[in-house]
């Protein structure tokens, strides 16, 4: 299947980097990386223990669409995603090993039976596979803005590592945003499979977060409690008031990720990293800064709230 009235066009976006993502967390991080905040801290594990298996998800279906692309343009973000989407996962996998190594072992349960879930939807057809992985990555635009623009309420004070590892990670998804939605309109291009993989893309990924984060509440002894789960309802209420008109706009026929404008915060970051001398560490947030600049001296500093 090929969509021959789909004409690729050039990205709105600076160009894909393919960047060391080897972040050095700690051998004893907390789990808990916002001080006070379980919710929110267990929300961000769940979701982080999504990532080594939707991402190399969303790597082979893009393979798999290869041999139906000819724009060669495309073929080219195409292959960029691919390289920067394993080093998400590759960071990640670290990330949930020190979460599972530091008081949460149980959360290998909930990672195999996301590794069957991923093998069952990758047995379907190549075009809803396809739309799916472009209804993740709308919903991940979303995402992106939530965490660069409101930053300073979600990680003031938070671990530097793990935010800097999040907010690195989302400013990845932005470079890269187009690429899920131009393969699945160069395959396929029909609106009603592209709305139903939003709503299938988004809604899974975040169930699957949401039941790592009730296991590890769980595991705390807390889960029960009133200001628990009144915390869990102010941080999905959070994620839902961010993140839905992303996920309503891609569900609008004519829906273009590029239509969405890049946060000023990232393209700072991004000017900042072409600063730095070959082989140079990324400099870690300053998550006690009341601004929480970009962390390069060379780069301009983004207003909070953009």
């Amino acid at each position: 299947m090929t969509n021959t009235n789909y004409k690729h066009l050039p990205k709105h976006v600076d160009d894909r980097v393919i960047r060391d993502f080897a972040f050095d967390f700690p051998e004893d991080l907390d789990p808990v990386w916002v001080p006070g905040n379980r919710a929110r801290s267990h929300l961000f594990n769940g979701l982080s223990l999504t990532m080594p298996y939707l991402e190399p998800y969303l790597i082979r279906s893009i393979l798999r669409a290869r041999d139906h692309i000819d724009d060669p343009g495309l073929l080219e973000d195409m292959a960029g995603f691919n390289r920067q989407e394993a080093n998400h996962f590759k960071c990640h996998r670290r990330y949930n090993e020190l979460l599972k190594r530091n008081g949460y072992p149980e959360l290998e349960e909930l990672e195999n039976i996301m590794t069957a879930q991923y093998a069952r939807l990758e047995t379907r057809s190549l075009r809803t596979q396809l739309a799916y992985s472009a209804g993740f990555e709308s919903m991940t635009n979303g995402f992106t803005h939530w965490l660069i623009t409101k930053r300073l309420g979600l990680f003031a004070n938070a671990d530097r590592h793990v935010s800097s590892f999040w907010l690195m990670h989302m400013i990845e998804e932005t470079e890269h945003k187009t690429v899920a939605f131009d393969t699945y309109m160069a395959y396929s291009g029909e609106y009603l499979p592209r709305a139903i993989g939003v709503l299938h893309g988004s809604g899974h990924l975040l169930g699957l977060g949401i039941r790592g984060m009730l296991r590890m509440l769980k595991k705390d002894k807390i889960l029960y409690k009133p200001s628990t789960m009144l915390g869990i309802v102010k941080e999905l209420s959070l994620f839902f008031i961010n993140v839905g008109p992303f996920c309503f706009r891609a569900l609008l026929p004519g829906f273009n990720p590029r239509n969405e404008k890049d946060p000023q915060w990232m393209k700072d970051w991004v000017n900042g990293y072409s600063t730095l001398p070959k082989d140079a560490l990324i400099p870690l947030l300053d998550t006690a800064d009341p601004k929480m600049p970009v962390p390069f001296s060379a780069a301009p500093h983004a207003a909070p709230a953009y």
